[in-house]
């Protein structure tokens, strides 16, 4: 259970460097798996990006508001309803905000197709981006039976996951008072684990070979936290795989530049900065070819 006192040090951390936060401009950004109403929520950190970057759309794919979690515990701090709050600000605003329930908020599914208060609801969604490219968006949680062996292992790993983040709290919370910046130790394990490995491959592949059939440039989703951003090749035509991750342990979100570039971006405590880690370059419509250029950056 997070304290009063650490909630507070968090914020301290945060607004002593406030000052020195500089605007991000996008056209497009793409959040999911912000797990509002859970404890292991970095709304704080979220909620500090939305106030420091503004984009034309905002789409949110899934997973925003934790209706499991909530069953469970009622647990809705300061920091979590300033985050909804901001989101309704943005769309008052003018920005174009687009909501895609996943299975965490699937009792929003009932109402797709309709507006509340400027933000759009939806099953799935398709974007075109400067360059004039199709990107398709979609939560991924109807994939799941494509991924997971059996109902059983399901569970497992959900426990097992719960284990995970409840290890990444002590961490953090020990790191902070060491003076370290945000580390997640479940992603980290995630990534060393075989099984994992195996089930975020073939979650790839599916929403892969779902983003073909509807021949799109680019698809974008959520739903098992690992973020990515790879190009692939399905029956012979160029595709890109963007998952967006989410705000539980990597802080991660994708983005579409002024120049209409894709970026998969993740934000850094120490320089209130989302910073990108790789970007995917394409020529403007009106350019006689389209490249694709990738970068990865430490």
């Amino acid at each position: 259970m997070i304290s009063h006192s650490k909630s507070n040090q968090q914020r301290q951390s945060l607004s002593h460097l406030t000052h020195k936060a500089k605007i991000q401009h996008f056209h497009a950004m793409w959040i999911s798996d912000v797990h509002l109403g859970s404890i292991d929520c970095k709304a704080e950190f979220l909620l500090h990006f939305l106030n420091h970057s503004q984009s034309d759309y905002l789409y949110l794919v899934g997973d925003i508001v934790d209706v499991w979690a909530l069953k469970k515990r009622v647990y809705w701090p300061d920091s979590h309803k300033k985050v909804i709050k901001k989101i309704l600000e943005l769309a008052s605003n003018g920005t174009q905000v687009v909501f895609i329930p996943g299975n965490h908020d699937e009792a929003f599914k009932a109402y797709a197709d309709s507006h509340f208060r400027g933000v759009t609801l939806a099953k799935q969604h398709i974007h075109e981006s400067i360059t004039g490219k199709r990107f398709l968006m979609l939560h991924g949680d109807q994939f799941d039976s494509q991924v997971c062996v059996s109902r059983v292992y399901a569970k497992l790993g959900d426990h097992l996951y719960d284990v995970l983040l409840w290890l990444n709290r002590q961490l953090h919370a020990i790191r902070s008072t060491m003076g370290y910046p945000y580390w997640s130790l479940a992603s980290y394990i995630k990534l060393r684990v075989n099984k994992a490995q195996q089930a975020i491959n073939q979650y790839r592949d599916a929403v892969l070979r779902y983003a073909a059939k509807k021949q799109v440039d680019m698809v974008v989703c959520g739903h098992i936290h690992q973020p990515e951003l790879s190009e692939h090749s399905m029956n012979q035509q160029p595709l890109i795989y963007a998952n967006d991750g989410d705000w539980v342990e990597n802080c991660t979100l994708i983005a579409e530049t002024l120049e209409g570039d894709v970026q998969l971006l993740k934000w850094n405590e120490q320089t209130l900065q989302a910073e990108t880690v790789s970007n995917i370059q394409f020529a403007r419509q009106d350019d006689n070819k389209t490249t694709h250029q990738k970068q990865h950056v430490a």
